[in-house]
């Protein structure tokens, strides 16, 4: 037993945050990048791709829930939804929870992460065998790139812009995704942290606006990402993720969330006045 090992995530070369490790439950290296899983002492199991968190049992909810449910709300009626990343399983797990969602698409370059999180994290990775889930182990870069067909919503579950997930915060890849968008097309992508990263805010905004006539930046709360205050990027072809949001859908969904309301729906979009400030300009209101 490991008494006394921790797993501690780096952030540049001024912050770190640390989880205590009961166990290491896998370690490998793929093509792409080093994938582990361990379970934390208060955190439940927790996957890690090149040393940086992606997914803690104990909060993984919250952000799956508000990458998935704030643009299927938003959407009239999404029935192809188009996941690219999100090996881990969750945020695929929650798009076909919605009944009007017919298929649900996902394309994961790294087949190493999606077999871990298959055999030790099932809480993300149990709805990967619904028939409704056309898992691709490939590039989504490429898969946009070459698709024919349209997706109602498309959900970029990536990683930082570093390593394999770079391409996916690119002028080229979101014209591509717009591309393959139906005219009233929504995508959501992980949208980084204002307190940390705002200039990465600021650039991906930058493609958004080039290429969409809406952009939008909304926000959640989290326990493992640096700062904890994480954002997601919403952009779309005609819809306003409030004005065009209908309370009342999540109501008669009967769908129960452990983040996710209609309420904070809403709020989510309401940013802090650094965020505000820093990003002017580059997202509508």
């Amino acid at each position: 037993m490991h008494s006394n090992l921790w797993v501690e995530e780096k952030f540049e070369d001024f912050l770190g945050i640390k989880f205590k490790v009961e166990k290491v439950l896998f370690s490998g290296k793929s093509e792409f990048q080093t994938v582990d899983v361990v379970e934390t002492k208060g955190h439940g199991k927790m996957l890690l791709n090149d040393g940086l968190i992606m997914v803690t049992e104990r909060d993984e909810f919250a952000y799956h829930d508000m990458i998935s449910h704030v643009p299927l709300f938003v959407h009239p009626n999404p029935k192809n939804v188009l996941v690219i990343g999100g090996g881990d399983g969750g945020t695929a797990r929650e798009v076909i929870r919605h009944l009007s969602v017919k298929k649900c698409t996902m394309v994961e370059i790294d087949e190493m992460v999606v077999d871990a999180c298959k055999k030790h994290i099932p809480q993300t990775a149990s709805a990967l065998d619904d028939e409704r889930i056309d898992l691709i182990i490939g590039d989504g870069v490429q898969f946009v790139k070459e698709t024919t067909e349209k997706f109602d919503v498309i959900i970029v579950d990536s990683t930082d812009p570093i390593g394999p997930a770079q391409p996916l915060f690119g002028e080229a890849f979101y014209k591509d995704v717009f591309n393959c968008l139906a005219d009233d097309g929504i995508v959501v992508a992980q949208g980084e942290s204002s307190w940390y990263a705002m200039d990465i805010q600021q650039s991906l905004l930058k493609v958004l606006n080039n290429v969409f006539p809406k952009t939008y930046l909304y926000s959640f709360s989290n326990l493992t990402y640096p700062g904890g205050l994480w954002s997601f990027t919403f952009a779309s072809k005609q819809y306003h993720p409030i004005n065009d949001f209908n309370a009342e859908r999540v109501e008669k969904s009967a769908l129960s969330f452990d983040y996710y309301n209609a309420p904070l729906h809403s709020a989510a979009f309401a940013l802090p006045s650094f965020v505000k400030k820093g990003l002017l300009g580059l997202i509508d209101n």
